[in-house]
């Protein structure tokens, strides 16, 4: 899914890549889940980055994420309570299907988890630990849904999620995961594809 994103990105067709179709492996519904929800989610993303794929299979996934929701709204890998990363991909990966009636209640309470889960410092934290990516995933999935950085629902203590996440940055070092911490590959790589979806937001841009 990764590759496919990267690829289509540059501009490249993840269909014919070495003469490989790289989209084929993620029409294996089953072979897909053993992933689990993470596998759902970024094989939908993939798939709808290049309108790759078939509606039967991206409907499939739909509709799994919809039965992996909590019942107190949102999602996790493998728990009940919603996790704030797991969440903010579910969202990426649906936002395209908010028409449908059940996509656009998920989606709803889903936001209701992230605003009450945000801090005072307007981040997040996962598996009990605050860090600048779950804060990247979440400013991804606002873009990807149309909604304002600013919302008066993601603004906490005046702060909003770009403040957040560039409480993070290590100036000429990237990003650190954990404030005090030392520049990290993983949040910098999130923070870096956050802030390109704010630039392109800003100029109208798809994501």
């Amino acid at each position: 899914s990764r590759v496919i994103l990267a690829l289509t990105a540059i501009g490249k067709n993840p269909e014919n890549a070495g003469g490989y179709n790289l989209t084929t492996p993620l029409l294996d519904f089953d072979k897909t889940l053993q992933q689990g929800i993470n596998g759902a989610i970024w094989a939908l993303i993939a798939l709808d980055s290049g309108n790759y794929g078939t509606d039967e299979i991206k409907k499939k996934y739909v509709a799994y994420l919809l039965k992996c929701e909590n019942p107190k709204g949102g999602w996790a890998l493998a728990s009940d309570t919603p996790d704030a990363d797991i969440t903010a991909m579910a969202l990426q990966a649906l936002a395209k299907y908010r028409e449908n009636a059940e996509v656009e209640a998920a989606v709803e309470r889903a936001l209701d988890c992230l605003s009450e889960m945000q801090n005072e410092k307007g981040g997040f934290s996962s598996w009990g630990t605050e860090n600048s990516e779950s804060c990247s995933q979440v400013i991804a999935a606002l873009c990807e849904l149309g909604i304002p950085l600013d919302d008066s629902r993601f603004v906490k203590n005046g702060n909003t999620l770009t403040d957040n996440l560039l409480s993070y940055y290590i100036p000429e070092n990237g990003f650190c995961h954990i404030y005090g911490g030392g520049s990290n590959l993983m949040a910098t790589e999130q923070a870096f594809y956050a802030l390109v979806d704010v630039k392109r937001v800003s100029e109208n841009k798809n994501s």
